[in-house]
């Protein structure tokens, strides 16, 4: 990430040098739409935007700030080649309504040969089939019964002509549309706003998500057909799509963060326009793909409450099947295949697909198969091929080697545990492999860093290790004996594997998890609270993901909510127990009541145990619980159920 916030500085220089050159050059393509040298501001843009993506990865609080000016000045730039856009679209109106004699309008009406524009503003020439698989994508979409927005302006009845000035009825129809251009991205303006003011904002975006699904066969086709033009408003679409999406994830924990720009994102308008550029067949369709894809099989994937239309699942496989034909050779969709197989709960066809891949010419791509290989591979249980995987991704990724050496120690954790009994010197092997990688763990974390602050996965681990090593202190225990409940299912329960995981996948952790009240581990009587709750927690959340909700409320209430938030505060304990138990008593009431179909009443009461977690103070990992809390308020919202 480092590298890559480095790269994004030197684009946003080096376009903003263009962007003053191209305004000089006489020999520059000028746009009559945009201003010269917009192609440069929308890349100008799109590194801020990107640089703004790089630091709320971070999860810093200081780092995010600098990455909301960034959203701030990329909103700027955005919104100058919107006005363009507007501005040229008013002036190409007025010519289209004075130019359509009334007669002309009286027999479309009557025939309904011509399809009707939304707006009021003329009549659409049949629109050119191209080879970008739009045409097709709309015969697959209306296959699949599955909703399209290309296809949501086309009820006729929605939408009236205005009547031509009679005294200009003897003027020529023009055979071409030229009126009112809806990019989404207009759309979205109208709720936003630069300042801290939102006087008019909440009435405005109330009608986002419908305003940014009109209108949408109307591109840029309609009035320019030149490459850089369709590069500038596919773009638009782009970044807007990004940006409205990025600030409706936003953690609770990060939210006052959204003052500092003074508006708050959309999540139905963003998607929205996302999917409409995902149409472009340049580098903005193909980004816009990605987004896609990795929003739906990567965020939404994550979370847990979610409403029953958050996944358009056959919509995003027709989008995966047009990106793998443009694109055959490239590994990026094969990689979102695995993932979408992956949340299917076919764990072992992911692995056999990433496995079996060429190896990818860039080395991050390479790097992102392995660690998609090494979380399914740890989902399964397959220890020693996690491990391996794991520690591959230390020579192909700079960046987080504290975690990919924690997680392959914990396989060899458990890897001791499983032959303990039977095979004492295979476990001893196992043991001194698992002290090794993660006495390893400490040498690498604090060396990324970001405003002199540590990654949060590498306090967490550190702290970990240092916990353990005190109970082997003060037990007069080996380093391995003093380890507590499964290192690997936290890990798992962090990355949210066992929604993907089959029955048989979840027993299997269930089993792994019952091994800390065995006969075999002699230390649990002198275990604390909070290590006691690691373990019902993550036996809750396996429960719940077997459907077995009653059971996992009863844990949750019983062993962890019935105790105060100062027992879990301490060196060195894990304080995280308690709040995601509260969260956890969420998703179990969502699941008990049918999700959307639940009464007011019962989703009133998943929505008290959210805001509970909402409002926390600070604790491990909140900010990874706060995405899912941030999508669960959302999916809640749209029931009618809103925080009091």
């Amino acid at each position: 990430m480092r590298e890559a916030s480095e790269r994004l500085a030197t684009a946003e220089s080096t376009a903003s040098e263009h962007q003053r050159r191209a305004a000089r050059d006489p020999k520059a393509y000028h746009s009559a739409i945009y201003p010269p040298g917009s192609e440069y501001g929308l890349c100008y843009a799109e590194s801020q935007l990107m640089s703004a993506v790089v630091a709320v990865l971070n999860e810093s609080l200081t780092e995010s700030i600098k990455g909301f000016y960034k959203l701030r000045k990329a909103y700027a730039t955005l919104n100058e080649i919107s006005e363009a856009e507007k501005r040229y679209a008013r002036s190409k109106s007025s010519t289209s309504v004075s130019s359509i004699p009334r007669q002309s309008i009286d027999s479309q009406r009557s025939t309904g040969s011509q399809r009707q524009m939304p707006g009021g503003f003329g009549v659409e020439a049949p629109r050119p089939q191209t080879p970008d698989g739009y045409s097709s994508r709309k015969a697959k979409l209306a296959a699949a019964n599955m909703p399209s927005d290309e296809a949501d302006g086309d009820d006729d009845d929605d939408f009236d002509f205005v009547d031509a000035d009679e005294g200009l009825s003897g003027m020529p129809t023009r055979s071409h549309y030229l009126g009112h251009l809806d990019t989404g991205a207009e759309s979205a303006m109208k709720g936003l706003s630069l300042g801290h003011s939102t006087q008019s904002n909440s009435a405005s975006r109330a009608n986002l998500p419908d305003m940014a699904m009109q209108n949408d066969e109307l591109d840029t086709v309609d009035f320019s057909s030149h490459p850089i033009d369709e590069f500038i408003h596919s773009g638009t679409s782009l970044c807007f799509g990004i940006l409205q999406l990025m600030l409706s994830l936003i953690p609770p924990a990060f939210s006052k963060l959204l003052y500092i720009i003074g508006f708050k994102g959309d999540r139905d308008a963003g998607i929205a326009m996302l999917w409409r550029a995902t149409r472009y067949h340049n580098i903005n369709g193909a980004m816009a793909g990605l987004v896609t894809l990795g929003y739906y099989n990567g965020m939404i994937g994550f979370c847990d409450i979610l409403a029953a239309d958050s996944y358009p699942k056959e919509r995003c496989k027709i989008l995966l099947g047009e990106m793998r034909e443009k694109y055959p050779k490239s590994r990026l969709w094969l990689l979102e295949e695995a993932r979408m197989r992956a949340g299917d709960g076919r764990l072992e066809d992911a692995v056999s697909m990433m496995q079996g891949a060429e190896k990818s010419p860039l080395k991050q791509v390479e790097a992102l198969q392995w660690f998609e290989n090494s979380l399914n591979c740890m989902y399964l249980h397959r220890f020693e091929d996690c491990a391996k995987s794991f520690l591959k991704c230390v020579d192909l990724n700079n960046w987080s080697h504290s975690l990919y050496y924690y997680i392959a120690g914990a396989c060899y954790v458990e890897l001791y545990r499983l032959h303990k009994r039977n095979s004492p010197d295979k476990a001893k092997r196992y043991a001194a492999r698992a002290q090794e990688l993660l006495f390893t763990v400490p040498q690498h974390a604090g060396k990324k860093r970001f405003m002199a602050r540590q990654l949060p996965f590498d306090v967490f681990v550190t702290r970990k290790i240092s916990k353990w090593q005190h109970r082997a202190s003060e037990w007069s225990i080996s380093f391995i004996d003093a380890i507590g409940v499964s290192p690997i299912e936290e890990m798992i329960y962090f990355w949210n594997g066992y929604k993907r995981m089959r029955a048989e996948q979840l027993e299997d952790s269930l089993a792994r998890l019952a091994w800390s009240e065995s006969a075999e581990n002699a230390t649990w009587a002198r275990e604390g609270l909070d290590e006691q709750s690691v373990l019902w927690v993550l036996k809750a959340a396996t429960l719940r993901n077997l459907k077995r909700t009653r059971e996992a409320k009863t844990i949750l209430r019983t062993r962890i909510i019935n105790h105060e938030w100062s027992e879990f505060k301490g060196h060195l304990k894990d304080n995280w127990c308690l709040p995601v138990a509260h969260y956890e008593m969420a998703v179990n009431l969502w699941i008990e009541c049918g999700g959307e179909a639940g009464s007011s009443e019962q989703l009133m009461e998943c929505s008290e145990w959210l805001e509970k977690v909402a409002k926390w103070e600070s604790y491990e990992m909140d900010a990874r619980i706060g995405l899912k809390i941030t999508t669960a308020r959302d999916s809640l919202r749209k029931c009618g159920v809103t925080a009091l």
